[in-house]
C-alpha cells in the first residue's frame, strides 16, 4: 500500500529493532534516507551497524518496525523484491565471480532488471540492454581499463569499486555500502570518495564506515550508534561536538 511521504525521503525505517533472545542488536532504531545525500551510520564494533543495514535490506527480519521504500511498506518482503523496488547493497566482503571478467560481473547484475524468461534459448550476452547498462557502470567507475580482466586478478580497491558497480547495475534509487572503504589505501579511498560524492545527485546512500576522516568528508548527515542505540544524529559538525559522542565513541572526556 503507498503511503503520504516526502518524495525526497526514499527510504525509511520506524523503530527498527532486532532481537536474539536476551542480545538486542538494534534498538528502536529511526532512519530516514534522502536522495541526494550521504547518510553515514558510524559506531564501534557491536554498535549493530551492520545488522541496521541488513534489515533494511531484508536480509534479517525485524523483531519490531517497519522499513518503507519509496513510500511502500516492505516490512515483509524479502530482500530479493526490495531490490527489484529499488534497493542495492554491497557487503563487507567481496560478493564478485572471481573466474568472470569485470564486464561479465556487471552485465550479469544488470540482467537481474532486464530478465525474459520467454526468451530462454537466448545466451544472455546478446541481451543488448544488460549490455549496454554494464558498460554504462563500468563507465561511470572509472574501470574501463580493467573490464576485460578476471575480477580475481584486479587489486582490492578495483573490486570494491566493482561491487558498487554491481550494485549500479541493478539500477537502484538507494545504495546500503556497507564498510566500502575497507582495506584500501590512501589513493583508492579517494577515488572511492570522489565515486560517492558524483552518485549521490542521483541516489540515496547509506554508509557504514570506520574511517572518521573519510566520514566527515564526504556524510551530509551522521547517525551515531553504541549497543544498537543511536545516541546521535545530525552534520558532521554537529556530531564532532555532541558530548555523548565524545565520550562514547572518541573516546574523549565531556
Amino acid at each position: 500500500m503507498m503511503t503520504n511521504y516526502n518524495q525526497n525521503i526514499v527510504l525509511r525505517g520506524t523503530n527498527l529493532t532486532r532481537r536474539w533472545g536476551g542480545l538486542v542488536a538494534v534498538n528502536a532504531v529511526n532512519i530516514e534516507l534522502v536522495k541526494g545525500q550521504i547518510h553515514a551510520v558510524i559506531g564501534t564494533n557491536g554498535a549493530g551497524k551492520s545488522t541496521l543495514i541488513n534489515l533494511l535490506s531484508g536480509e534479517i527480519e525485524l523483531s519490531d518496525g517497519q522499513v518503507e521504500l519509496l513510500g511502500q511498506d516492505v516490512t515483509h518482503r524479502p530482500q530479493h523484491q526490495r531490490a527489484r523496488l529499488g534497493l542495492g547493497k554491497s557487503y563487507q566482503r567481496n560478493t564478485i565471480f572471481n573466474e568472470l571478467s569485470v564486464l561479465e560481473n556487471c552485465r550479469l547484475s544488470a540482467q537481474a532488471n532486464f530478465q525474459h524468461p520467454w526468451k530462454f534459448w537466448q545466451d544472455g550476452k546478446s541481451c543488448q540492454s544488460s549490455n549496454e547498462k554494464a558498460m554504462f557502470v563500468i563507465q561511470k567507475t572509472g574501470l574501463e581499463h580493467i573490464m576485460h580482466r578476471p575480477s580475481g586478478v584486479i587489486s582490492h580497491g578495483q573490486k570494491r569499486q566493482l561491487e558498487v558497480a554491481m550494485c549500479l547495475a541493478t539500477n537502484p534509487q538507494v545504495l546500503l555500502l556497507d564498510e566500502p572503504l575497507a582495506g584500501m589505501g590512501a589513493d583508492e579511498t579517494d577515488r572511492m570518495l570522489n565515486f560517492l560524492m558524483e552518485i549521490r545527485k542521483d541516489h540515496a546512500i547509506l554508509l557504514v564506515e570506520h574511517d572518521m576522516d573519510a566520514v566527515f568528508k564526504v556524510a551530509d548527515v551522521i547517525t551515531v550508534m553504541v549497543n544498537g542505540s543511536v545516541i546521535a544524529h545530525g552534520t558532521a559538525a554537529e556530531v564532532k561536538e555532541n558530548k555523548d559522542v565524545k565520550v562514547a565513541y572518541l573516546g574523549e572526556d565531556a
